[in-house]
């Protein structure tokens, strides 16, 4: 129907129908994990073609999904999962989602784009990823240019959006193009891809909040706060704006930096950071709290405003202060399942030991338990009298905290 009414071309017609022709020819021969994994990319795409969703913007990044899926389950090694993998001739990156196939991966290919524009001896390469990152955004409605990721991720349908992949996207297109002095080519397109921060979910990324906005790092997740994912794309913005001189771009610039400076605060437990409020709270493992400190310490530079220096410092000082953990005092009746309560005041691997005069009578294997208050069950001996308890938490940065005393167990009933 597209190439009847003349939307594309009978060469991209042509080239597209043999790339999903042969996928499929390939998935009847293959049988296991290789079948599995291209059967799911084909299956993605049927999804989006028979949702109407295959509009001619969103066809050259889907059929060279098929395409590369196709020729790595029938010719290469079976990868680990989440391996990251490139092709020869070509710059993007592709990463293996068990289930799923290998799905580019937008975030990583721009940060590729970021890493080669810090050398100017990789300037060929910088321009032979861009062009093919130029290819690849799709028309996403309220005239957006979004890189879209097209697998499903936590409960969220392709195709969606990132705004920390497209703040990215705009910061390392504005160097890319500013250092290979294809600015004429490149902002266009860059000025299109920031309509994604003044769009709503789920086409957009934006949550308007007072005076300011959230922009989201999951366009299917608008309950969502991921901290570190807002940083960089108010810090992409920031670069964007600065390099282009976009008074755009420095508007939407400034909306997520009013909300980021009282959102930070919040993501600071007093002992370590979180990774996510609002739908999902949980703390960040030390990857993502190493990480969200650099972002931090990004806008410190550039804004001098005082609360990301101040957070950023917090979060610098937790990765050296052990972990406080405090056992509740407890009554239990012997030979019933007890529950030996103690609170944590950072996520910690935590041990547990129970003696009775010397005696080894509990030894729980280390576990991962986030701050607050937790538990260890316990099948409590028949024997009445005092037990001494031993806690041992050891953070993700390594540092050690520890706590004894005892809890009084009745006879048995």
């Amino acid at each position: 129907r597209q190439l009847a009414a003349g939307e594309i071309t009978p060469a991209d017609h042509d080239a597209r129908r043999r790339v999903y022709d042969e996928a499929r020819a390939a998935e009847r021969r293959l049988t296991g994990t290789r079948r599995v994994e291209l059967s799911a990319v084909l299956r993605t795409a049927d999804t989006i073609a028979a949702t109407g969703q295959l509009i001619p913007s969103r066809q050259f990044q889907l059929f060279e999904t098929l395409e590369r899926n196709r020729a790595w389950w029938t010719t290469a090694p079976l990868p680990a999962p989440g391996r990251r993998v490139s092709f020869a001739g070509s710059e993007l990156v592709w990463q293996y989602y068990p289930g799923q196939g290998l799905q580019l991966q937008v975030l990583a290919s721009f940060g590729k784009l970021n890493g080669l524009w810090q050398g100017r001896r990789y300037n060929r390469r910088l321009g032979a990823l861009l062009d093919e990152l130029l290819r690849m955004p799709a028309e996403r409605g309220g005239g957006a240019l979004a890189w879209e990721y097209t697998f499903t991720f936590n409960g969220g349908a392709p195709p969606w959006v990132s705004g920390l992949a497209q703040g990215t996207a705009v910061q390392a297109l504005a160097r890319a193009a500013t250092r290979l002095g294809r600015e004429a080519e490149v902002l266009p397109i860059a000025q299109r891809a920031l309509t994604l921060f003044e769009l709503p979910p789920p086409v957009g990324v934006r949550v308007a909040d007072g005076d300011g906005a959230h922009y989201l790092i999951y366009s299917f997740a608008p309950e969502l706060r991921v901290l570190n994912g807002f940083l960089q794309a108010v810090i992409g913005l920031h670069d964007y704006a600065e390099l282009a001189q976009d008074p755009r771009a420095r508007a939407l610039y400034e909306a997520g930096e009013r909300l980021a400076r009282r959102e930070a605060p919040a993501f600071d437990t007093g002992a370590w950071s979180l990774y996510s409020r609002g739908s999902s709270k949980r703390e960040s493992d030390l990857g993502y709290h190493r990480l969200v400190r650099d972002f931090l310490s990004g806008l410190c530079a550039r804004s001098s405003i005082p609360v990301y220096c101040t957070v950023r410092d917090h979060f610098r000082a937790y990765e050296r202060i052990a972990p406080v953990v405090t056992l509740t005092p407890a009554t239990l009746r012997g030979g019933r399942t007890g529950r030996l309560r103690f609170r944590l005041s950072k996520i910690a691997r935590v041990g547990v030991e129970v003696r009775q005069g010397g005696r080894l009578v509990l030894s729980r294997p280390a576990f991962t338990a986030g701050r607050g208050r937790r538990f260890v069950e316990w099948r409590v001996p028949r024997r009445a009298g005092e037990y001494a308890v031993s806690i041992t938490a050891v953070d993700l940065a390594g540092n050690v905290g520890r706590t004894a005393g005892t809890v009084l167990v009745r006879s048995a009933a």
